[in-house]
This record gives C-alpha cells, structure tokens and sequence, in this order.
C-alpha cells in the first residue's frame, strides 16, 4: 500500500487536491468514490465520518478538508517550494482562510439562492457577497501571486475556489481575476491534474441529433 492514499471524486472538490498532489510530485494511490454508494460506506467512513472527500491517508495519517489537505501537503512536502516564507505566512494563511470561510460560504449561497438581509449580514461570517468579491479582488491585485511574487499553496485553494466561482457564475467576471487565473491555471501540474480528473469522469450523455 501507498503511503500516501488519496480519495477523490473527479466531479468534486477533489480536483484541488488532485492539482496540489500533481505541485508536489510524490507518488500517491487514489481511491475513486461514488456519491451514492462507496462515499457512504463504512470502509470509507472510516476514514472521514462526514462521506465527504478529499482526503488523504499519509503514513496512516488523515487530512480532510482542502484548505488542510494543501497546508499539509505543503509542510509534509517541503522540497516541493510550495509552503510560505516568512514573510509570506500573513497573506499565505489569510487568504487561505478566507477562501474555506467568506468565499466558500458566499459562493455556496449564492448556487443556493440564498441572499442575507441586512440584519442577516450581520450574523454570516461574509457579511455579502459584493464584500466578499471586492476583497478577493484586492487580494489577487495586491501581488503577482496570493501571497506575494511567487506561487505557493494558496494559490492552488485560492485560486480553485476563484475558477470554479466564475465558470459556474457565483463569482462575477472581473478582469483581475481573468488575470490571476492566466499566471496560475496553465502550470504543469495544474494541466497534468485536470486531464487526469477528466479522464476519470463519467461519460456524459450526448445530445439528441
């Protein structure tokens, strides 16, 4: 066996770890799982009780949740160059953070029709959708990369959250973001991993001629 196990579906958030795994270049076995089915079974609920993936099982350890699986990674794999400096820790880990609270939570509500009152503001850790937009604008502008003049781990999770978000619309297109996306989306790994998960998905239905 492995040591490091990776779990995935290619239709899934999996697609980021995937991509972090190809940065770091370690050998891996990836365990392929069906919603309906294996994602649910106690083989691998015994790996992550939510039925959730990614995860990964490194030298019989678990990682889940993406933000964790690319930091650990990172830290685990440190020839790899992905993990911050000092003087990269404050914008590395920030706007890590930021994408697994405000944008995920926002994005998600967004495809979910949920839109906060004013008062509701208040409450949700995001506060609004534009708020968030805006400052993820900030962040992709301040530097060539998320945390400053080269490409780290968060720049994988960042910028996943931000191509998902403005290919399927809860991210509005802004020039900015095109422009982040061009440094970042045509590295190797990231293309290596992207034809590795679409070769795994399941054939779609063709349309009737």
């Amino acid at each position: 066996m492995s040591d490091l196990i990776f779990y995935t579906n290619p239709m899934s958030r999996g697609r980021i770890a995937r991509w972090m795994l190809e940065e770091v270049g370690a050998p891996y076995e990836t365990v392929v799982l069906g919603y309906a089915d294996t994602m649910k079974g106690a083989d691998y609920l015994a790996v992550n009780p939510m039925g959730k993936v990614p995860a990964i099982v490194h030298k019989g350890r678990v990682v889940t949740e993406g933000g964790a699986i690319i930091a650990y990674l990172a830290e685990a794999f440190p020839d790899a160059g992905l993990a911050p400096t000092a003087e990269e820790r404050a914008d590395y880990y920030r706007w890590m953070f930021f994408a697994a609270g405000p944008v995920e939570a926002a994005t998600t509500n967004k495809a979910l029709g949920v839109v906060p009152t004013a008062d509701q503001q208040r409450m949700v850790g995001y506060g609004s959708l534009d708020h968030v937009v805006d400052a993820l604008e900030r962040a992709v502008t301040a530097h060539p990369y998320i945390a400053g003049d080269r490409f780290t781990a968060a720049d994988v999770y960042v910028g996943s959250h931000i191509g998902w978000g403005v290919q399927f619309g809860t991210l509005p297109k802004r020039d900015a973001f095109d422009a982040y996306l061009a440094r970042i989306m045509g590295r190797e790994a990231a293309v290596r991993a992207r034809e590795i998960d679409d070769a795994l998905m399941p054939p779609q239905p063709q349309p009737a001629s």
